[in-house]
Protein backbone atom coordinates (compact mmCIF):
# COMPACT_ATOMS: atom_id res chain seq x y z
CA UNK A 1 0.00 0.00 0.00
CA UNK A 2 3.00 2.25 1.05
CA UNK A 3 4.66 1.50 -2.32
CA UNK A 4 1.45 2.57 -4.23
CA UNK A 5 1.06 5.90 -2.64
CA UNK A 6 4.76 6.86 -3.39
CA UNK A 7 4.25 5.97 -7.27
CA UNK A 8 0.93 7.08 -7.97
CA UNK A 9 1.63 10.73 -8.50
CA UNK A 10 4.81 9.72 -10.93
CA UNK A 11 2.22 7.52 -13.04
CA UNK A 12 -0.44 9.85 -12.94
CA UNK A 13 1.95 12.36 -13.48
CA UNK A 14 3.57 11.20 -16.12
CA UNK A 15 0.09 9.44 -17.78
CA UNK A 16 -1.40 12.85 -18.13
CA UNK A 17 0.82 15.21 -18.38
CA UNK A 18 0.74 16.57 -14.74
CA UNK A 19 3.10 19.12 -14.04
CA UNK A 20 6.09 16.81 -14.26
CA UNK A 21 9.67 18.41 -15.39
CA UNK A 22 10.05 15.90 -17.70
CA UNK A 23 9.88 15.21 -21.74
CA UNK A 24 6.17 15.64 -22.92
CA UNK A 25 5.29 12.50 -25.07
CA UNK A 26 4.85 12.38 -29.18
CA UNK A 27 6.05 15.20 -31.54
CA UNK A 28 4.27 17.59 -31.00
CA UNK A 29 3.38 18.04 -27.26
CA UNK A 30 4.66 21.07 -25.19
CA UNK A 31 4.33 23.36 -22.17
CA UNK A 32 4.27 26.64 -21.73
CA UNK A 33 5.54 28.86 -18.86
CA UNK A 34 2.99 30.43 -16.98
CA UNK A 35 4.18 32.67 -14.00
CA UNK A 36 7.03 30.99 -14.10
CA UNK A 37 5.36 27.17 -13.90
CA UNK A 38 4.98 25.28 -16.89
CA UNK A 39 2.03 23.90 -17.94
CA UNK A 40 0.13 20.50 -18.92
CA UNK A 41 1.45 19.00 -21.91
CA UNK A 42 -0.66 19.79 -24.83
CA UNK A 43 -0.31 21.83 -27.96
CA UNK A 44 1.46 25.08 -27.50
CA UNK A 45 0.05 28.14 -28.81
CA UNK A 46 -0.14 29.75 -32.62
CA UNK A 47 3.55 30.70 -33.34
CA UNK A 48 5.42 28.43 -31.15
CA UNK A 49 6.75 25.26 -31.81
CA UNK A 50 8.01 22.40 -28.85
CA UNK A 51 11.71 22.79 -28.37
CA UNK A 52 13.59 19.49 -29.31
CA UNK A 53 16.61 20.53 -27.26
CA UNK A 54 14.89 20.97 -24.26
CA UNK A 55 14.36 18.57 -21.16
CA UNK A 56 10.51 20.17 -20.67
CA UNK A 57 9.45 20.43 -24.29
CA UNK A 58 8.69 23.80 -23.40
CA UNK A 59 6.99 25.42 -26.33
CA UNK A 60 9.63 28.04 -27.97
CA UNK A 61 8.19 31.38 -30.12
CA UNK A 62 9.31 31.09 -33.64
CA UNK A 63 11.75 33.93 -34.54
CA UNK A 64 13.13 32.74 -38.44
CA UNK A 65 12.26 34.01 -41.57
CA UNK A 66 11.25 32.13 -44.47
CA UNK A 67 13.38 30.24 -46.49
CA UNK A 68 13.59 30.61 -49.77
CA UNK A 69 11.93 27.37 -50.83
CA UNK A 70 8.98 28.64 -48.34
CA UNK A 71 8.44 31.78 -50.76
CA UNK A 72 8.45 29.74 -54.04
CA UNK A 73 5.83 27.60 -52.32
CA UNK A 74 3.63 30.47 -51.35
CA UNK A 75 4.41 32.27 -54.56
CA UNK A 76 3.24 28.54 -56.52
CA UNK A 77 0.49 28.37 -54.46
CA UNK A 78 -0.35 32.11 -55.25
CA UNK A 79 0.09 30.83 -59.16
CA UNK A 80 -2.16 28.84 -58.69
CA UNK A 81 -4.89 30.78 -58.53
CA UNK A 82 -4.07 33.50 -60.45
CA UNK A 83 -3.67 30.84 -63.68
CA UNK A 84 -7.28 29.28 -63.02
CA UNK A 85 -8.47 33.21 -63.38
CA UNK A 86 -6.91 33.49 -66.66
CA UNK A 87 -7.98 29.64 -67.78
CA UNK A 88 -11.54 30.42 -67.09
CA UNK A 89 -11.69 33.76 -68.64
CA UNK A 90 -10.02 32.26 -72.06
CA UNK A 91 -12.09 29.07 -71.75
CA UNK A 92 -15.58 30.48 -70.94
CA UNK A 93 -15.07 33.21 -73.91
CA UNK A 94 -14.93 32.10 -77.33
CA UNK A 95 -14.44 35.44 -78.73
CA UNK A 96 -10.71 36.59 -77.43
CA UNK A 97 -10.99 39.96 -77.76
CA UNK A 98 -11.56 42.92 -75.68
CA UNK A 99 -10.38 40.29 -72.63
CA UNK A 100 -7.17 41.61 -71.57
CA UNK A 101 -8.79 44.03 -69.21
CA UNK A 102 -10.48 40.82 -66.97
CA UNK A 103 -6.53 38.65 -67.26
CA UNK A 104 -5.21 42.81 -65.68
CA UNK A 105 -8.17 42.50 -63.12
CA UNK A 106 -7.19 39.10 -62.27
CA UNK A 107 -3.62 39.79 -61.59
CA UNK A 108 -4.44 43.07 -59.77
CA UNK A 109 -6.53 40.73 -57.07
CA UNK A 110 -4.14 38.42 -56.62
CA UNK A 111 -1.69 41.12 -55.82
CA UNK A 112 -3.85 43.31 -53.94
CA UNK A 113 -4.57 39.68 -51.82
CA UNK A 114 -1.31 38.75 -51.40
CA UNK A 115 -0.18 42.37 -50.35
CA UNK A 116 -3.17 42.38 -47.28
CA UNK A 117 -1.68 38.80 -46.43
CA UNK A 118 1.28 39.55 -45.99
CA UNK A 119 0.19 42.57 -43.69
CA UNK A 120 -1.82 40.75 -41.94
CA UNK A 121 0.56 38.14 -40.70
CA UNK A 122 2.81 38.43 -37.41
CA UNK A 123 4.55 41.17 -37.33
CA UNK A 124 1.84 42.83 -38.55
CA UNK A 125 1.77 45.86 -41.06
CA UNK A 126 5.04 44.99 -42.39
CA UNK A 127 6.50 42.71 -45.28
CA UNK A 128 8.40 40.50 -42.95
CA UNK A 129 6.96 37.20 -42.03
CA UNK A 130 7.90 35.26 -38.58
CA UNK A 131 7.94 31.16 -39.37
CA UNK A 132 8.38 27.99 -38.15
CA UNK A 133 11.15 26.22 -39.73
CA UNK A 134 9.68 23.07 -41.90
CA UNK A 135 11.70 19.86 -40.43
CA UNK A 136 9.59 16.81 -41.88
CA UNK A 137 6.46 16.26 -43.70
CA UNK A 138 4.65 15.08 -40.40
CA UNK A 139 4.65 18.64 -39.45
CA UNK A 140 1.58 19.70 -41.62
CA UNK A 141 -0.27 17.03 -39.75
CA UNK A 142 0.16 17.36 -36.59
CA UNK A 143 -3.27 16.08 -36.09
CA UNK A 144 -1.95 12.78 -36.67
CA UNK A 145 0.48 12.21 -34.08
CA UNK A 146 -1.99 12.88 -30.75
CA UNK A 147 -0.22 10.61 -28.25
CA UNK A 148 -1.86 8.57 -26.35
CA UNK A 149 0.32 7.78 -23.06
CA UNK A 150 -0.20 4.15 -21.63
CA UNK A 151 -3.27 3.68 -23.59
CA UNK A 152 -5.71 5.22 -21.37
CA UNK A 153 -5.99 9.10 -22.38
CA UNK A 154 -5.37 11.02 -25.88
CA UNK A 155 -3.31 14.27 -25.28
CA UNK A 156 -4.72 16.76 -27.88
CA UNK A 157 -1.40 18.68 -29.65
CA UNK A 158 -3.29 19.87 -32.90
CA UNK A 159 -1.30 22.77 -34.07
CA UNK A 160 0.20 24.62 -36.78
CA UNK A 161 3.88 23.20 -36.65
CA UNK A 162 4.45 25.18 -39.84
CA UNK A 163 3.10 28.45 -39.17
CA UNK A 164 1.97 30.32 -40.88
CA UNK A 165 2.82 28.24 -44.85
CA UNK A 166 -0.67 26.40 -43.47
CA UNK A 167 -3.12 29.16 -42.92
CA UNK A 168 -1.55 31.65 -44.79
CA UNK A 169 -2.44 30.10 -48.05
CA UNK A 170 -6.07 30.13 -47.19
CA UNK A 171 -6.48 33.44 -45.77
CA UNK A 172 -4.77 34.56 -49.47
CA UNK A 173 -7.52 32.89 -51.24
CA UNK A 174 -10.32 34.21 -48.87
CA UNK A 175 -8.98 37.92 -49.86
CA UNK A 176 -8.75 36.90 -53.79
CA UNK A 177 -12.15 35.65 -53.48
CA UNK A 178 -13.43 39.22 -52.01
CA UNK A 179 -11.29 41.18 -53.86
CA UNK A 180 -13.11 39.55 -57.03
CA UNK A 181 -15.70 40.07 -55.89
CA UNK A 182 -15.13 43.62 -55.14
CA UNK A 183 -14.22 44.31 -58.51
CA UNK A 184 -14.53 41.75 -61.48
CA UNK A 185 -18.59 41.60 -61.87
CA UNK A 186 -18.13 45.45 -62.20
CA UNK A 187 -15.24 45.79 -65.15
CA UNK A 188 -17.45 42.65 -66.43
CA UNK A 189 -20.83 44.72 -66.81
CA UNK A 190 -19.12 47.99 -67.64
CA UNK A 191 -16.08 47.05 -69.49
CA UNK A 192 -16.54 43.86 -72.03
CA UNK A 193 -20.10 43.37 -72.34
CA UNK A 194 -20.34 40.83 -69.19
CA UNK A 195 -18.09 38.07 -70.85
CA UNK A 196 -16.61 37.87 -67.77
CA UNK A 197 -19.72 36.10 -65.57
CA UNK A 198 -18.88 32.70 -66.56
CA UNK A 199 -15.16 32.84 -65.57
CA UNK A 200 -16.62 34.81 -62.32
CA UNK A 201 -19.06 31.52 -61.32
CA UNK A 202 -15.60 29.34 -62.27
CA UNK A 203 -13.94 31.08 -59.49
CA UNK A 204 -16.40 30.61 -56.73
CA UNK A 205 -16.20 27.26 -57.13
CA UNK A 206 -12.45 26.63 -57.37
CA UNK A 207 -11.63 28.97 -54.76
CA UNK A 208 -13.57 26.50 -52.25
CA UNK A 209 -11.62 23.60 -53.88
CA UNK A 210 -8.01 25.31 -53.16
CA UNK A 211 -8.62 25.47 -49.83
CA UNK A 212 -9.85 22.37 -49.29
CA UNK A 213 -6.83 21.27 -51.15
CA UNK A 214 -4.25 22.81 -48.80
CA UNK A 215 -6.04 21.84 -46.00
CA UNK A 216 -5.71 18.14 -47.19
CA UNK A 217 -2.47 17.80 -49.18
CA UNK A 218 -0.48 21.22 -48.27
CA UNK A 219 2.38 19.00 -47.04
CA UNK A 220 2.62 17.31 -49.91
CA UNK A 221 2.07 19.79 -52.16
CA UNK A 222 5.34 22.05 -50.46
CA UNK A 223 7.49 18.69 -51.27
CA UNK A 224 6.59 18.30 -54.72
CA UNK A 225 5.12 21.31 -56.20
CA UNK A 226 8.25 22.01 -58.45
CA UNK A 227 7.88 18.44 -59.80
CA UNK A 228 3.95 19.30 -60.38
CA UNK A 229 4.81 22.13 -62.13
CA UNK A 230 7.47 20.46 -64.38
CA UNK A 231 5.45 18.19 -65.51
CA UNK A 232 2.15 20.41 -66.11
CA UNK A 233 3.82 23.45 -67.84
CA UNK A 234 5.55 20.70 -70.73
CA UNK A 235 1.96 18.76 -71.06
CA UNK A 236 0.42 22.12 -71.40
CA UNK A 237 2.66 23.35 -73.33
CA UNK A 238 2.33 20.56 -75.93
CA UNK A 239 -1.37 20.43 -75.93
CA UNK A 240 -1.43 24.04 -76.78
CA UNK A 241 0.93 23.79 -79.60
CA UNK A 242 -1.36 20.65 -80.93
CA UNK A 243 -4.33 22.70 -80.43
CA UNK A 244 -3.12 25.57 -82.28
CA UNK A 245 -1.19 23.53 -85.11
CA UNK A 246 2.13 25.26 -85.14
CA UNK A 247 4.50 23.41 -87.30
CA UNK A 248 7.40 25.92 -87.92
CA UNK A 249 9.21 28.18 -85.39
CA UNK A 250 8.38 31.32 -87.93
CA UNK A 251 4.85 30.84 -87.00
CA UNK A 252 5.08 31.86 -83.68
CA UNK A 253 6.21 35.55 -84.68
CA UNK A 254 3.51 36.50 -87.08
CA UNK A 255 2.31 39.74 -86.32
CA UNK A 256 -1.73 38.89 -86.24
CA UNK A 257 -4.04 38.63 -82.85
CA UNK A 258 -4.03 34.58 -83.29
CA UNK A 259 -0.20 34.27 -83.19
CA UNK A 260 1.01 37.08 -81.02
CA UNK A 261 -1.51 35.34 -78.06
CA UNK A 262 -0.16 31.61 -78.79
CA UNK A 263 3.63 33.74 -78.23
CA UNK A 264 2.08 34.94 -74.66
CA UNK A 265 1.07 31.45 -73.93
CA UNK A 266 3.81 29.99 -74.86
CA UNK A 267 6.44 32.50 -73.03
CA UNK A 268 3.99 31.73 -70.03
CA UNK A 269 4.86 28.24 -70.12
CA UNK A 270 8.74 28.97 -70.40
CA UNK A 271 8.23 31.02 -67.13
CA UNK A 272 6.69 28.25 -65.58
CA UNK A 273 9.13 25.76 -66.59
CA UNK A 274 11.63 28.23 -65.32
CA UNK A 275 10.20 28.66 -61.82
CA UNK A 276 9.66 24.63 -61.63
CA UNK A 277 13.75 24.96 -62.28
CA UNK A 278 14.44 27.26 -59.84
CA UNK A 279 12.00 26.15 -57.49
CA UNK A 280 13.94 21.96 -57.52
CA UNK A 281 17.54 23.42 -57.27
CA UNK A 282 17.13 26.75 -55.22
CA UNK A 283 19.84 28.04 -57.17
CA UNK A 284 22.35 26.43 -54.28
CA UNK A 285 24.71 26.50 -57.18
CA UNK A 286 23.69 29.42 -58.99
CA UNK A 287 26.25 29.35 -62.13
CA UNK A 288 25.28 26.24 -63.16
CA UNK A 289 21.80 25.88 -61.96
CA UNK A 290 20.77 29.59 -64.03
CA UNK A 291 22.84 28.18 -67.01
CA UNK A 292 20.08 25.14 -66.43
CA UNK A 293 17.68 27.67 -67.46
CA UNK A 294 18.77 28.26 -71.07
CA UNK A 295 16.98 24.52 -71.69
CA UNK A 296 13.51 25.88 -71.18
CA UNK A 297 12.50 26.32 -74.74
CA UNK A 298 13.82 23.28 -75.63
CA UNK A 299 10.98 21.34 -75.48
CA UNK A 300 9.49 23.55 -77.54
CA UNK A 301 11.95 23.75 -80.84
CA UNK A 302 11.79 19.51 -80.28
CA UNK A 303 8.13 19.48 -80.61
CA UNK A 304 7.96 21.58 -83.63
CA UNK A 305 10.56 19.90 -85.28
CA UNK A 306 8.91 16.01 -84.50
CA UNK A 307 5.52 16.91 -84.79
CA UNK A 308 5.85 17.03 -88.92
CA UNK A 309 6.42 12.95 -88.44
CA UNK A 310 3.26 12.19 -86.16
CA UNK A 311 1.31 14.31 -89.23
CA UNK A 312 -1.12 11.91 -90.50
CA UNK A 313 -1.25 13.52 -94.20
CA UNK A 314 3.01 13.93 -93.81
CA UNK A 315 3.07 9.85 -93.13
CA UNK A 316 0.89 9.09 -95.87
CA UNK A 317 2.40 11.50 -98.44
CA UNK A 318 5.59 9.80 -97.61
CA UNK A 319 4.49 6.21 -97.97
CA UNK A 320 2.72 6.96 -101.38
CA UNK A 321 6.28 8.15 -102.23
CA UNK A 322 7.76 4.85 -100.88
CA UNK A 323 5.30 2.88 -102.71
CA UNK A 324 5.54 4.96 -105.98
CA UNK A 325 9.44 4.52 -105.44
CA UNK A 326 9.28 0.90 -104.61
CA UNK A 327 6.84 0.23 -107.67
CA UNK A 328 8.80 2.00 -110.32
CA UNK A 329 12.39 0.49 -109.04
CA UNK A 330 10.51 -2.86 -109.59
CA UNK A 331 9.08 -2.13 -113.31
CA UNK A 332 12.53 -1.06 -114.03
CA UNK A 333 13.99 -4.13 -112.60
CA UNK A 334 11.53 -6.21 -115.23
CA UNK A 335 12.49 -4.58 -117.90
CA UNK A 336 15.80 -5.03 -117.63
CA UNK A 337 15.66 -8.37 -117.04
CA UNK A 338 12.96 -8.58 -120.26
CA UNK A 339 16.06 -6.83 -122.17
CA UNK A 340 18.74 -9.18 -121.15
CA UNK A 341 16.17 -12.30 -121.96
CA UNK A 342 15.57 -11.04 -125.24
Amino acid sequence: MLKFLILFPVIYGASFGQKVSEKCPGLYCGRTLQNGTLSNCGACVRGYQPDDSSENSICKRCEEEPSFYDWLFLGFMALLSLLLHWFFIDFTNRRKNNLIILHVSAFIESVLSGIVTILLVDPIGTFNIRSCKVKQLSDWYSMLYNPSPNYTTTLHCTQEIVYPLYTICMIYYAFSLLFMMLFRPLISYRCVDTKGTKSIYAALYFHPILIVLQAMFGGLLYYAFPYIMLVISLVTSAAHLASTNVLEVKQLFKNNFCDARNLIILVGHWILHAYAIISMTQLTNLTFHLSLLATVPLPVFFYICTVKFTDPDYVERVSHVDISTNRYSAEARGTNLQFWNT
